[in-house]
């Protein structure tokens, strides 16, 4: 059985990084296990416990990171991973930033099999068109230009250079084609 039972607390001293949140008097309501509340009553006299439990409180909430310390980490951590693409963008402009040939999986930046299926497909065929996807894979062109243009922006983004690309000329015997950089793929 389940005992529930109310505790007010006021929070006089408070650590530096809490007081803001502490300056009334509040009233919470606690459900806990019978075993439980017995051991808090047998080990803490009567007038201590609600001193006892808002420290406990305390001390969890100093533990526990906050959302918005969590999410200011994550932003910069996106601002950091977008200045060093830029970076890579800008050093393979210059030539600086070279790959070995046969050192990239273009499968690296394939996040499903349709990603899979697609990167195999220009792999075999040494390229291919939108619409020549869009039949091998069952689907729209639209749907297969998207996945085009994700696997091309993840990989620029991760390398400084797509691993494939598109190209409105003739090569091969394909116009408006679609090729991955040879110069970056395994072999």
């Amino acid at each position: 059985m389940k005992q529930r039972f109310r505790l007010m607390f006021y929070f006089p001293k408070t650590p530096k990084n809490m007081g803001k949140f502490m300056n009334k008097l509040v009233v919470v309501s606690v459900k806990m296990p019978e075993g439980l509340y017995k051991e808090l009553v047998l080990r803490i006299p009567e007038g201590e416990r609600s001193n006892f439990i808002r420290d406990a409180i305390i001390e969890k909430l100093q533990n526990t990171p906050r959302p918005d310390k969590i999410l200011e980490l994550e932003k910069k951590i996106g601002a950091l991973e977008n200045s060093l693409s830029e970076i890579k963008k800008y050093l393979a402009e210059l030539e600086i930033l070279t790959f070995e040939k046969g050192k990239m999986n273009p499968h690296a930046f394939c996040i499903d099999d349709l990603d899979h299926k697609i990167v195999d497909y220009l792999l075999n065929y040494k390229g291919a068109t939108t619409s020549e996807l869009s039949q091998f894979l069952e689907t729209n062109r639209w749907m297969a230009l998207n996945r085009l243009k994700k696997i091309q922006k993840r990989s620029k983004k991760q390398l400084g250079k797509p691993i494939i690309e598109f190209y409105r000329g003739e090569r091969s015997g394909k116009k408006k084609a679609w090729w991955i950089t040879e110069e970056l793929v395994e072999e």
